[in-house]
């Protein structure tokens, strides 16, 4: 899962967070995140593990010693960077769920979204559109495949809802 390391504004993107965390335990699905106990991040992680879920974490070295690992999961991966920190969730994860975030978080959907487009990967890919929080980003899609520079079946694999329930019932019956 990729989410922020921040709370954003208003109450809908942690209660998001919870509920995915939530709903991921209450299906015995486990959780692979970016290891830090701060933001959404660590909102779905302790949500998972309240429900009685494996949470497996994986942050750089650089961060965990900032004291922002999060100290309580059922694993925790510390690596020597981020190209490793994606590599290893990438490969400890059998489906993409991205919640709303900044930088990093679009970094690591659009790292995975690049490996999809280039057969690296076949797994299902998730985006979590709380009230339309990635509606530009799917306009940007759309223009690029309406200029030729994006395949429509990359972005046509891509399940984006904005209820909790819905889409991680769709990821699932994807990686089946």
């Amino acid at each position: 899962m990729f989410c922020g390391s921040a709370r954003g504004r208003g109450p809908i993107h942690a209660e998001a967070a919870r509920a995915c965390g939530r709903a991921l335990a209450a299906r015995g699905i486990e959780l692979v995140y970016g290891g830090g106990r701060v933001g959404l991040m660590g909102i779905v992680a302790d949500a998972s593990l309240e429900a009685g879920g494996r949470v497996i974490g994986v942050i750089p070295q650089a961060l965990a010693s900032r004291e922002v690992a999060h100290d309580g999961l059922s694993e925790l991966h510390i690596v020597a960077g981020m190209h490793e920190r994606k590599a290893l969730m990438a490969s400890l994860s059998d489906a993409f769920l991205t919640l709303p975030g900044g930088i990093g978080t679009f970094e690591e959907f659009f790292e995975v979204l690049s490996w999809a487009a280039l057969g690296i990967h076949q797994k299902p890919m998730g985006l979590l559109d709380l009230d339309g929080y990635y509606a530009p980003v799917l306009a940007m899609f759309q223009r690029a495949i309406d200029e030729g520079f994006l395949n429509p079946e990359t972005v046509g694999r891509l399940v984006v809802d904005d209820r909790v329930d819905s889409i991680v019932e769709a990821l699932v019956a994807a990686s089946c």
